[in-house]
């Protein structure tokens, strides 16, 4: 087990981006430690749904550290694929993971497809975990399209071909603002009064910090 205050967070992610955008999510005064701060041994994200890897991310790594454990799962879901590539997101393009590669793919298998019918929407789903239980779930998504070739420098993943209602990518917004309407923001926010509760923390005093 590891010693720590408690206002410290473990999030169960090795990406560095992902790890960044919830730290900028949070308040100052809550630490975010991520999976290279710790040592855990994850189970094989083999889930049929974003909400079931997430709930086993969390419960394990929050058994094996004894942090409060926020883990999320998401990915891409395009209408021209029946919702895929859906779980697979992060590694649609083959082993080992790649953004590029994978963005590259997606817009190889969208080829020829009107911009009508490229609507998708990004999709997470968090699990809040203590001592290997899960105690609370939340989802959030945000709609968009598939764009023709990537824009921005924003960001990671999908985002520089994922285009918002307005036309500029996700790529193409600074994180304060990508943090007001993201898929995990909504998610975040939706779990956020269990999150502070948990680590003794009153919602309405941190709202201002």
């Amino acid at each position: 087990m590891i010693s720590t205050p408690a206002a410290t967070l473990l999030v169960a992610t090795s990406n560095p981006g992902k790890r960044a955008e919830f730290a900028n999510l949070l308040p100052p005064t809550i630490r975010v430690l991520g999976l290279a701060d710790v040592s855990v041994d994850l189970p094989p994200e083999d889930g049929d749904s974003f909400a079931q890897i997430a709930a086993v991310k969390a419960a394990a790594a929050s058994l094996q550290t004894g942090l409060l454990t926020l883990a999320d799962d998401s990915g891409l879901e395009v209408d021209a694929l029946a919702g895929g590539p859906g779980v697979r997101s992060a590694r649609f393009a083959g082993e080992p993971p790649s953004d590029e590669q994978n963005r590259h793919a997606l817009l190889d298998v969208l080829a020829g497809v009107p911009s009508g019918q490229r609507g998708a929407r990004f999709r997470c789903a968090i699990a809040l975990a203590r001592a290997g239980t899960v105690v609370t779930t939340a989802e959030g998504t945000c709609e968009g399209s598939i764009g023709l070739a990537p824009r921005g420098t924003f960001g990671f993943g999908y985002d520089p071909i994922f285009v918002l209602p307005d036309n500029r990518t996700m790529a193409e917004l600074e994180s304060a603002e990508k943090n007001q309407i993201s898929h995990r923001a909504r998610a975040y926010q939706a779990i956020l009064p269990r999150l502070f509760g948990d680590l003794g923390f009153s919602i309405d005093a941190e709202a201002g910090s």
